[in-house]
């Protein structure tokens, strides 16, 4: 069972993956929460851990969406590549 205080700083971390606000930045600490769940156990699956920090790592490699808080107060990246 998670404990009550560390329930709520994963939903503030959840809430700000979902809005696109410091994006980088939540999934970098929810991704060491899961590696310490994964590392120390806590009696939770491991594969449900592991899944969810692939998802994590994931999500911080795309970034925030087109229309996520970040893009709104950083601009849109895009990435062109000129291709023979």
């Amino acid at each position: 069972m998670v404990p009550s205080w560390t329930a709520v700083g994963l939903a503030l971390l959840a809430l700000l993956m979902v809005a696109g606000a410091l994006t980088p930045l939540a999934c970098a600490v929810g991704a060491l929460v899961e590696a310490s769940y994964l590392l120390h156990g806590h009696g939770m699956d491991p594969r449900c851990v592991v899944f969810a920090l692939l998802v994590t790592v994931a999500l911080g490699l795309l970034g925030p969406g087109a229309f996520s808080v970040d893009a709104k107060l950083f601009g849109r990246r895009r990435i062109i590549s000129h291709g023979d």
